[in-house]
């Protein structure tokens, strides 16, 4: 068999770890509490007021994997632990609350915590729900004008906070050339988004490798952060599939946040499904109507929004998902798990999930010949299950 052919991925903003987390971001009375109250079953108060979700609240949600089922179902551990996606409520923005409005800059500042951006955008009208509408009119274009442009004035002000330094470092010493080199890209990303644009598409159109990546990482930029957009409908409309919104909303993703997801969903609709115990007769609602769920999507899509993948470790004490960035390369995976594990790398031994499933165990995958031994270069696959072997005899060198 042909080795695997490794495709090049531009490098990525942001340095997203095995726990991985989003914020749901949108302005006053959009349907974010809802949906955070439906997407992790709690029960945070949503309440037609701008700012009932001060402090973030914050709950673990399982990211779907069948193959992750699979093995539980297979080894029986005594520990499960899948791969999780953190969600953060952050409460609703408004207009200036880059320059502190409405509590503005605490929840510029929740938003920066996070690994990822969940636009929850509104298209009911307040006559549907009762719900009023900060804004006045639902319009959900300029909803999304105002967001952006908010996190966009908050980069703008932490660049500005940040050339000042840089032109010292030259002052004090004009051979620097990583100082010289890290204020042309700062310079660079301040014009980018002065022009309207988000740090994130900037990236692929100036062409840029780890150095400007490393620089933007440091200031935790909010527009670099990659993003996802959920389209609040009434429970009619998704019902049917139609709002007049839909496609003029899918335009300006396209035009403004090309390549980026877009999920059409109720949250309306999600929490009366929520409130249903029995299980029979909600899937009896949703075959009625031809729909299903929109929250396991939400997830999914928002894991892997970071071009994660995870692989696992299994066996009868535990099954596990650990996250890494694709690609990644088997030391690094180990070191996910920990960092002696990199540090003296041997090797990894390799199951190919689908060979592991049409074999049915280890010991098939083995007889067959499907059970890899793989060195420092290989490029670890999303369901790869692992086994790394080791060995640490001294402490690393300073």
């Amino acid at each position: 068999m042909a080795p695997k052919k490794v495709v090049e991925l531009p490098p990525m903003l942001g340095r997203p770890g095995n726990h991985v987390s989003a914020g749901l971001v949108g302005l006053p009375n959009v349907g974010k509490s809802t949906t955070f109250n439906v997407l992790c079953s709690q029960n945070v108060a949503a309440e037609n007021f701008p700012f009932c979700t001060i402090d973030p609240s914050t709950a673990r949600v399982k990211v779907p994997d069948e193959r992750f089922d699979m093995l539980c179902n297979k080894y029986q551990p005594a520990s499960k632990v899948p791969a999780w996606l953190t969600v953060v409520d952050i409460a609703g923005l408004v207009k200036g609350a880059h320059a502190g409005e409405g509590l503005g800059n605490a929840f510029l500042s929740h938003i920066r915590a996070t690994d990822a951006i969940f636009h929850v955008v509104r298209v009911f009208e307040e006559k549907d729900t009762g719900v009023t509408h900060t804004e006045g009119a639902c319009d959900p274009m300029r909803d999304l004008d105002i967001i952006r442009a908010e996190l966009r004035f908050k980069d703008m002000d932490a660049i500005n906070n940040k050339i000042p330094d840089m032109q010292k470092e030259i002052k004090r010493d004009p051979k620097n050339k990583k100082a010289a080199e890290s204020l042309a890209t700062l310079e660079t990303t301040l014009e980018w988004l002065k022009a309207g644009k988000d740090v994130r598409f900037a990236v692929n159109h100036y062409k840029w490798g780890y150095k400007e990546i490393d620089v933007l990482n440091e200031l935790m930029l909010l527009t670099a952060k990659p993003a996802m957009y959920l389209v609040n409908m009434s429970e009619p409309d998704f019902l049917r599939q139609k709002n007049k919104f839909l496609g003029k909303v899918k335009a300006y993703v396209d035009e403004h946040c090309p390549g980026e997801a877009l999920i059409p969903y109720s949250a309306e609709f999600e929490a009366k499904l929520a409130a249903m115990e029995d299980e029979g007769a909600r899937e009896a609602l949703l075959v009625e109507h031809k729909v299903r769920s929109q929250l396991p999507k939400v997830v999914k899509t928002g894991y892997h929004l970071l071009r994660l993948i995870h692989f696992f470790t299994a066996g009868a004490d535990e099954v596990k998902c650990w996250t890494i960035r694709d690609p990644c390369k088997a030391p690094g995976a180990a070191g996910t798990i920990h960092t002696d594990f990199e540090r003296g790398f041997i090797m990894a031994e390799v199951m190919h999930f689908d060979d592991w499933k049409e074999a049915g165990s280890e010991a098939q995958c083995k007889a067959t010949g499907k059970y890899m031994q793989k060195g420092k270069e290989y490029i670890v696959e999303d369901g790869d299950i692992c086994y790394f072997k080791f060995n640490v005899t001294a402490d690393k060198k300073k």
